[in-house]
């Protein structure tokens, strides 16, 4: 086994009771000391099996802190870092990275994905998925009218969430720069982007939906 899976194994019954999952562990060289990242996300084990479309919340810097202290006393209390020094650094993911289980598109309902999948590439909101499927509402183009796609799941290669100016309960704001950049973007895509909506974004507001990941680190000396 190797550390990063140690440390997965190890971390994992710490976080459960906070309600999160471990998503990602790796381990890499940093100078005299190591890079411990350590991924965590929302536990949404206990859903409804029937819920295929309520929002889960992305996690909050305070939950990601609150992983952090117990990671870091965790790994204090074991034995599976050793003797030598290493930074720790708790995340949740941000947006970018790919979505490659259901439970990570589970995560999403409700945001702007791209979904790659065995018959090509579609863009929509994502508003359902279940079991053995995912639904998006894909909104019209120049060319071509506004659709629902029902894919299965085993179909589905990947999904990324996309950056878009607002989007239904969306809050706060993302930086201008990365609006301007999306604005941009679909100016030079040309007649395949979606109809203009400008006219519905409220005076004064941008979307926060390129959430950055909140990220907690503490150096750690043995």
């Amino acid at each position: 086994m190797s550390t990063a899976q140690e440390i997965r194994a190890t971390l994992e019954p710490v976080l459960t009771p906070l309600g999160l999952v471990v998503e990602d562990v790796s381990v890499s060289p940093a100078g005299k000391r190591r890079l411990v990242r350590v991924l965590v996300d929302s536990d949404i084990s206990n859903l409804d099996v029937a819920d295929t479309s309520s929002t889960v919340p992305p996690l909050s810097l305070d939950a990601v802190a609150d992983a952090t202290r117990a990671v870091s006393d965790e790994l204090d209390a074991s034995d599976v870092m050793g003797a030598a020094p290493y930074v720790l650094e708790v995340s949740s993911p941000g947006v970018g990275r790919p979505l490659a289980s259901r439970d990570q598109l589970r995560r999403q309902v409700g945001r702007l994905v791209e979904v790659v999948h065995q018959g090509g590439t579609d863009t929509g909101r994502l508003t359902e998925v279940g079991s053995d499927a995912i639904t998006l509402e894909v909104p019209a183009t120049k060319k071509t009218a506004a659709r629902t796609v029902t894919l299965d799941l085993d179909t589905v290669q990947r999904g990324t969430v996309q950056v878009e100016f607002t989007r239904p309960g969306a809050g706060g704001a993302s930086e201008a720069s990365e609006a301007s950049e999306a604005s941009e973007a679909a100016d030079a895509a040309g007649d395949d982007t979606p109809e203009d909506t400008s006219e519905d974004i409220p005076d004064g507001s941008l979307a926060d939906l390129d959430d950055p990941d909140e990220t907690s680190a503490l150096e750690k000396d043995h």
